[in-house]
């Protein structure tokens, strides 16, 4: 479980702040709604599958974008 200690002379609001970023890097609430209900082993494999999809167009449309800003350099 993350922990942030509140500094002195500091507001709560960003120690808060804080804590949630450490919370969010951490994966605990993507844990929580991912173990929330339960997934059939046919809904996991679609999930992969779609996660899989989305990641493979993100790097395709990174190496074009690299790509074509290449030649301005």
């Amino acid at each position: 479980m993350p922990q942030v200690a509140l500094g002195e002379n500091e507001h709560i609001e960003s120690a808060l702040r804080r804590f949630k970023r450490k919370v969010n890097q951490a994966g605990i609430f993507t844990d929580m709604k991912k173990n929330r209900h339960f997934e059939t082993p046919a809904q996991k494999r679609k999930r992969k599958e779609q996660a899989k999809h989305k990641q493979r167009r993100r790097h395709q449309y990174q190496r074009s974008y690299r790509a074509s800003n290449a030649s301005n350099y």
